[in-house]
């Protein structure tokens, strides 16, 4: 079910919506942004999808590592 919500937010920031996501894709751009924040069923779904992808888990498992570096040769 739907529910219609009124919003009031800068003119500047109406104008950049319209120009970047396009009129009548507003309602849908901030609904994709304030979901994972308010429904946590969406944020652990979300959690669980991309921990399930072996190959982006494998490759953040390397840049990870790779950020770390060798830090027993760092001065305290």
């Amino acid at each position: 079910m739907r529910k219609k919500l009124t919003l009031t937010i800068d003119e500047e920031v109406y104008d950049g919506l319209r120009r970047v996501v396009g009129p009548r894709k507003i309602s849908h751009f901030v609904e994709d942004l304030v979901r994972p924040h308010v429904l946590e069923k969406d944020l652990y779904e979300g959690y669980r999808t991309m921990g399930a992808d072996r190959v982006r888990e494998s490759e953040a498992l390397e840049w990870a590592e790779s950020t770390c570096g060798d830090v027993s040769d760092e001065e305290s």
